[in-house]
């Protein structure tokens, strides 16, 4: 993550941003906007958007609403901007995995990240978990710990994530690798169904988004392990990075981003980022989106541009390490 959390948007700098703006360039409003994401009802994803949503009308558009355009793990979503008129009408809300890790797995994509989409800004960061429940003894309490016993222990020696070539999947197969043992993933349909069949001792380990595994801890049942992020994650700060697990080259966060169709004329573009910035630093953003374990955060175009290079570079060899495509 090249963007630093220091860039996470402040309440007290949005009015200033909109009044940088101007008063004449919020003038007219556009009819309908239709902000896109490819995941369900109710989901992070879905969430996001409609908490940002709110806030985007009447100054942006005169109403805004949210279309859940699932399927294909988030491609249709991604198609159908495509798609759409380059007219600031029509924004994806997206995950960096279906951006960045997608075009390493799929040889074929209906889409090309960096030639069909205009990039707006970073929507919000966020680190993963990588969790044990019952099926784990508690004399196991860090990621080394877990993977000398499922190497001692080849029926345990699992784990689930949301999906099929996610960042919280690539994470478990190179934690595996990293000791030299194959740990079987078993791809869920989101997190929750994973950590249900954790809290039941179907599985051994859940790697998924740390704001999905913590609001399980009440249950006494799981136990988080190690996050992935450079340092601690603030939503479960007695927990140790990976890396302080003397676990190297295995810090990965995820970010959620807005984009727009290709050709979409710059001022238009550059209009949409502000909306969207002072959106992200409303208080009741942060903190709804702080509950699912999300860092509100806002970055330029350009900065979200060199973000996608750099994480699609980063990711290439990676997924070839693990040898995994979506075709296997």
């Amino acid at each position: 993550m090249s963007i630093s959390r220091r860039q996470v948007i402040q309440s007290a700098g949005a009015s200033a941003l909109l009044a940088s703006i101007g008063q004449a360039a919020w003038a007219q409003a556009l009819d309908n906007l239709k902000i896109i994401t490819g995941f369900a009802a109710g989901g992070t994803s879905d969430t996001l958007c409609r908490r940002v949503g709110t806030k985007m009308a009447p100054d942006y558009a005169k109403t805004a609403v949210v279309e859940n355009k699932t399927g294909a793990g988030g491609q249709i979503a991604v198609q159908f901007v495509k798609g759409a008129p380059p007219d600031g009408m029509t924004l994806l809300q997206t995950p960096t995995s279906i951006l960045t890790i997608y075009p390493h797995i799929y040889k074929k994509l209906p889409y090309e990240p960096l030639v069909d989409l205009a990039p707006v800004t970073l929507a919000c960061v966020f680190d993963f978990g990588f969790a044990v429940g019952p099926a784990v003894p508690l004399s196991v309490k860090t990621v080394p710990e877990f993977l000398a016993w499922a190497k001692a222990n080849p029926l345990g020696a699992n784990f689930g994530s949301p999906a099929a070539g996610s960042t919280p999947h690539f994470i478990g197969a190179l934690l595996g690798k990293s000791a030299g043992i194959d740990l079987k993933h078993a791809a869920y349909r989101g997190t929750q169904p994973a950590m249900l069949d954790l809290l039941g001792g179907n599985i051994s380990a859940v790697s998924g988004p740390i704001g999905d595994i913590t609001q399980h801890l009440p249950t006494g049942k799981i136990r988080i392990l190690g996050v992935s992020g450079a340092k601690r994650s603030r939503f479960a700060p007695d927990v140790p990075t990976f890396s302080e697990q003397g676990l190297k080259d295995m810090t990965h966060s995820e970010w959620f981003a807005f984009l727009l169709p290709a050709k979409t004329p710059a001022d238009v573009v550059n209009r949409m980022n502000a909306a969207l910035k002072v959106a992200l630093a409303q208080k009741d953003v942060v903190d709804g989106l702080a509950g699912f374990g999300l860092e509100a955060m806002s970055s330029t175009p350009a900065e979200l541009t060199d973000l996608l290079k750099k994480d699609t570079a980063k990711w290439a060899p990676i997924v070839k390490s693990v040898g995994f495509t979506a075709e296997a």
